[in-house]
């Protein structure tokens, strides 16, 4: 069927399982946003992008699910980069998306223009600036797939204004191959089971004759304690 590349991203997002969003809208991703009126997807209007990338990271943690915040171009994006640097440090799998200018003036420093992949690579785990339309599905298979595999993380999908209005012919991969990517599995419950009879409590830092040394210590100091402990 064909569609918008903006309706591309909310097709992909329902067919991953996402319920829930969090953003604020602007000139870059507003074709995003006109397309989200025909997608049972439940927005959440925040007052600052920095709030949706720290609540998408929240969502995560408390339901098990790809937390997803939106945001348009520049200022828009750069506001997530603490939410986006917390996901990655402590694992939490994010999709953040977010508006670029049109694919045409890319580089010219046009209005609201920031090179939000450049400086989102250091804390993402991959990050994606898609200018063709053609490319969409793939790319938002392919995020949420990485977002959630090996060590979960936050990955960033930077999308031009022109590719969101772009009309094309929507093609699901139900199936990515992503060379270096290896999939987990789960341990079963006879596995699970296994390591917890075998699971020892770790050895005490400190065995009962260095305590008995220390209690010396405190019961012939002047000051009655000991303040020079070893790290």
């Amino acid at each position: 069927m064909q569609l918008t590349g903006a309706q591309i991203i909310w097709e992909s997002l329902l067919r991953e399982g996402v319920t829930t969003v969090f953003g604020y809208p602007g000139g870059a991703i507003l074709p995003a946003y006109d397309a989200l009126l025909d997608y049972p997807v439940h927005h959440v209007l925040v007052r600052h992008e920095q709030g949706a990338a720290h609540m998408a990271d929240g969502y995560a943690r408390a339901s098990g699910k790809v937390g997803v915040a939106v945001a348009t171009s520049g200022p828009g994006a750069t506001n997530l980069t603490t939410g986006i640097a917390t996901a990655m440090l402590d694992s939490i799998p994010t999709v953040f998306i977010t508006g670029q200018v049109p694919s045409k003036v890319l580089g010219t420093d046009a209005f609201q223009e920031t090179d939000v992949t450049g400086i989102t690579l250091p804390i993402t785990k991959h990050n994606y600036l898609v200018t063709d339309a053609n490319e969409l599905a793939h790319v938002m298979r392919e995020a949420f797939l990485i977002a959630r595999s090996g060590r979960p993380g936050p990955v960033l999908v930077d999308i031009c204004k022109d590719a969101q209005q772009q009309k094309v012919e929507f093609v699901w991969p139900e199936k990515v191959d992503l060379p270096g990517l290896r999939a987990v599995a789960a341990p079963r419950a006879a596995e699970l089971q296994r390591r917890r009879a075998e699971w020892r409590p770790p050895r005490p830092r400190y065995t009962s004759g260095v305590l008995a040394k220390y209690a010396r210590l405190v019961s012939t100091s002047s000051l009655g304690a000991v303040t020079d402990l070893p790290a």
